[in-house]
C-alpha cells in the first residue's frame, strides 16, 4: 500500500538507528516539512504557514466551510515511525482521493500542527494550542530554554515564527466544520481485545510541572548520613509516592516522574538541587486536581522528613476533553464498515485533537492498534494490514462527514 512505502520513506529520510528523529524546531523537522509538501503538491492543494509554524494544505470546495483532517510530523527524539506521521500521510492519502473525485462539498484542509509532542521545550500541543485560542502561557515560554540553554523564542524565530504572533494562527479555524484524526493508540487496550480499530471518546486532562527540591551540597565522605540535607532523597520518595497516589485516586489515573537533573551532579558530593519533572493525567478534572493536590503533600511531607525545601512551578495543564458526540457514532459506523467490529476508548496520551476540541470545532479520533502498546520509541509498530484498514477507515469516515456536512 502507498501509505505504508510513505512512511517507510519518510523513516529512512528522517530517522536513524536509534529510531525518529524529527525533533520541532530543527533542521530534520523542516526536511520532514518539506517532503510532506512534496506530497501533497500533486493534489493542487495550496500550502501556507501560519503565524504559529503550522502546515496547512487547502483544497477548495464548493462551500467555504471546511473539514480538517491533522496530525503532527515532529517527534520526540529516538521515536517511532508512526506517532503523527501516520495522521498526516493517511490524510494525504485522503486527500488524493477526495481531489481526484472533483471539487468536494465543503473545502477539505490538512493540517500539520507544529510541535505537538513538547520534546525540546517541555511545551506540548504549540501550534494546535496557538489556532485554538487557548495558549495563554506566553510569558512562561519566553523563560523556557532547551538542553543547551537556547531559549524557546529564539528557536522559533529560527524557523520563521515569532512567539507574541502566534496566537494570529486562530484565524486558521474560522470556518471549520469538523476535525478528523487518525493515531495509533500507543497503548495495549486495542491488541488486548484483538482489534484493529476504535473510536477515542476524549483524551485525559494533564497537570505537568517541575518540582525544585533544595538541600545543601556536601562533602560526600565527611558528611554523616543523618546530617545530609539530600535534594535528591526528596525527589527520590515523591518518585516512589506517585504509584499509591494513583491507585488511590483510581479511574485510569496515571502519574510519571520523567526526569530528575542533579546539581552538583557529582559523585563525591551530596545533591543540593534535583529538578524533577512530574506529569499526571486523567480523564476527570476533580479526579486530575486531587492527584495535584495529593503529591504536593506529599511533597511537603518529605521535604520535612529530609530538611529540604521543595518548591513546584507549572509547565503546561490542559482540562479532560470529550469528543463530539455525532462524530463519535460516525466513527464508529465507518470502523463497523471497513473492520466488522469496533471498541470506544479514551486516550491518555495528548492529541492536538483535544486544543481543537477546546476550540469548538465538532472533533473525533480513530486509533488503531499498536503492537505491544509501545510508542516513544523505535520499536513502536503496528501491523501493516492494520494501517491499511486505519487509512480506508479514516477515508470512509471523511465520506461520511463530507456527505453530512454538505
Amino acid at each position: 500500500m502507498r501509505t505504508v512505502a510513505e512512511l517507510e520513506e519518510l523513516r529512512d529520510l528522517t530517522g536513524d538507528e536509534k529510531g525518529a528523529q524529527r525533533v520541532a524546531w530543527t533542521d530534520t523537522w523542516e526536511t520532514a516539512r518539506e517532503w510532506l509538501r512534496g506530497k501533497v503538491a500533486e493534489t493542487g492543494a495550496a500550502e501556507e504557514i501560519d503565524e504559529a509554524g503550522n502546515q496547512w494544505f487547502t483544497l477548495p470546495g464548493a462551500s467555504g466551510e471546511a473539514l480538517l483532517i491533522g496530525g503532527h510530523i515532529d517527534s520526540v527524539p529516538n521515536g517511532g515511525w508512526l506517532d503523527g506521521s501516520l495522521n498526516l500521510v493517511a490524510g494525504l492519502e485522503v486527500l488524493r482521493r477526495i481531489a481526484a473525485d472533483g471539487q468536494p462539498p465543503l473545502t477539505v484542509r490538512l493540517v500539520n500542527w507544529a510541535d505537538e509532542e513538547g520534546a525540546r521545550f517541555g511545551r506540548s500541543l504549540f501550534g494546535s494550542s496557538a489556532a485554538a485560542g487557548s495558549m495563554k502561557d506566553q510569558d512562561e515560554l519566553r523563560q523556557r530554554r532547551d538542553a543547551n540553554g537556547i531559549a524557546l523564542p529564539d528557536a522559533l524565530r529560527e524557523h520563521g515564527v515569532e512567539l507574541d504572533r502566534a496566537t494570529e494562527a486562530h484565524s486558521q479555524l474560522a470556518g471549520a466544520a469538523a476535525y478528523l484524526e487518525l493515531h495509533i493508540e500507543q497503548g495495549p487496550v486495542l491488541e488486548s481485545l484483538e482489534l484493529p480499530l476504535g473510536v477515542v471518546l476524549g483524551t485525559f486532562g494533564v497537570e505537568r510541572h517541575q518540582v525544585t527540591w533544595t538541600g545543601q551540597a556536601a562533602h560526600a565522605g565527611s558528611t554523616p548520613m543523618d546530617k545530609r540535607r539530600d535534594a535528591l532523597a526528596g525527589a527520590s520518595k515523591l518518585a516512589l509516592e506517585i504509584r499509591p497516589i494513583a491507585a488511590e485516586v483510581g479511574g485510569g489515573a496515571v502519574c510519571t516522574s520523567g526526569n530528575v537533573v542533579c546539581k552538583p551532579g557529582i559523585v563525591t558530593s551530596v545533591v543540593e538541587t534535583a529538578e524533577q519533572l512530574l506529569d499526571q493525567r486523567h480523564l476527570d478534572a476533580v479526579q486530575l486536581a486531587r492527584l495535584l493536590a495529593l503529591a504536593k503533600e506529599a511533597s511537603e511531607r518529605f521535604a520535612k522528613e529530609e530538611d529540604v525545601e521543595v518548591s513546584w512551578e507549572r509547565i503546561w495543564s490542559i482540562e479532560p476533553i470529550l469528543f463530539d458526540e455525532a462524530l463519535v457514532e460516525l466513527a464508529d459506523e465507518s470502523i463497523r464498515e471497513v473492520s466488522g467490529t469496533s471498541h470506544r476508548l479514551p486516550s491518555g496520551p495528548l492529541h492536538d485533537a483535544a486544543e481543537v476540541a477546546r476550540a469548538g470545532v465538532p472533533t473525533v479520533m480513530l486509533f488503531v492498534q499498536s503492537l505491544r502498546g509501545l510508542s516513544h520509541t523505535k520499536l513502536e509498530d503496528t501491523k501493516s494490514e492494520h494501517l491499511e484498514l486505519s487509512v480506508r477507515a479514516l477515508d470512509t469516515l471523511a465520506a461520511k462527514t463530507l456527505e453530512r456536512l454538505g
